[in-house]
């Protein structure tokens, strides 16, 4: 059975290596479909949903995530993904939800819950979020989780059909069918834990290329585990790894994080330069005037500095 799979899931994918991991995964959706479905769907959900009325978190969501996605693109367009790039239609909203949570639709809409901002509490860590969310885009994995999907009802159908050739029952047919399908679902558990940690490897890179400290993640992820009782152990049936693994694999990623890393200077920051720049030049213009001739009347004019 496995071999018959393999076959029509080669006839009919395609192969596609992941940004940043290098992974090889094989696609059986176009991009054209799970675009058509993701619209559809987050259409549907942002008419339903209440946008936030916080102005300040609502524009800082967005400026987050469009640094991100900025840098993200120049990325891809550098390492060859430039044919990609059409299907980004970049979308960043926060919404009224207090659940701690945010989600990613395919083409780059990307929901945030206010419940979410008290436990990010800065801008880097936010952007620790929308790195994992973007990644997730990035990495395609809903049209990987769908390709598996299809992958595994080809291999029940073909399963039923050579049973039935070899004369089994009808009965005994359908338990198997029924137990190899409760086995496909456990192992789509494992599935969705392997995106998430290689979503939470790409977003921590997207990151610090966007000049986020990437080291901000493993203190958010542990206010998260907080947030959520004090962090879950096991993760062996959950679609999520643990709170413990997930942190140590961040730990892990940090040194190849940092070597994108280029710091930004915060607005603050670049005030307080200009102001000093700004008091060092008067300081020299007034010594400059005590210490020359009078005759000349000349000083020096302050042209301010536009941000």
């Amino acid at each position: 059975m496995a071999l018959v799979v393999a076959l029509v899931a080669a006839s009919c994918g395609t192969s596609r290596v992941v940004p940043i991991t290098g992974r090889t995964q094989n696609l059986m959706v176009s991009d054209a479909e799970i675009l058509s479905l993701s619209s559809q769907e987050y259409t549907k959900y942002m008419q339903a949903a209440k946008k936030s009325t916080n102005s300040a978190n609502t524009a800082m969501v967005r400026r987050v995530g469009q640094r991100l996605a900025s840098a993200v693109e120049t990325y891809l367009k550098e390492k060859g993904y430039q044919s990609e790039l059409s299907q980004y239609q970049w979308e960043f909203n926060l919404v009224q939800d207090q659940n701690v949570n945010a989600f990613c639709m395919p083409g780059g809409k990307i929901v945030v819950y206010e419940g979410l901002l008290p436990v990010t509490q800065d801008e880097a860590s936010l952007a620790i979020v929308l790195g994992h969310e973007i990644a997730h885009a990035v990495a395609k994995h809903s049209a990987e989780q769908m390709s598996n999907q299809i992958k595994q009802q080809y291999g029940t159908q073909v399963l039923g059909g050579v049973m039935q050739a070899a004369g089994v029952s009808d009965g005994v047919t359908g338990l198997a069918q029924n137990v190899i399908q409760s086995g496909f679902k456990f192992r789509n558990l494992k599935y969705s834990r392997d995106h998430e940690t290689e979503a939470d490897h790409m977003g921590l890179i997207f990151a610090a290329m966007a000049g986020y400290d990437p080291h901000v993640a493993v203190t958010f992820w542990q206010r998260m585990a907080a947030a959520s009782g004090g962090g879950n152990q096991s993760d062996i049936f959950s679609d999520h790894p643990s709170d413990a693994k997930r942190i140590a694999a961040i730990q892990n990623d940090l040194p190849e994080a940092l070597t994108y890393y280029k710091p930004v200077a915060s607005t603050s920051q670049s005030t307080s330069s200009s102001k000093k720049s700004s008091t060092a030049k008067k300081k020299t213009s007034s010594a400059t005037k005590s210490s020359s001739s009078k005759k000349s009347g000349t000083g020096f004019k302050l042209t301010p500095v536009k941000k």
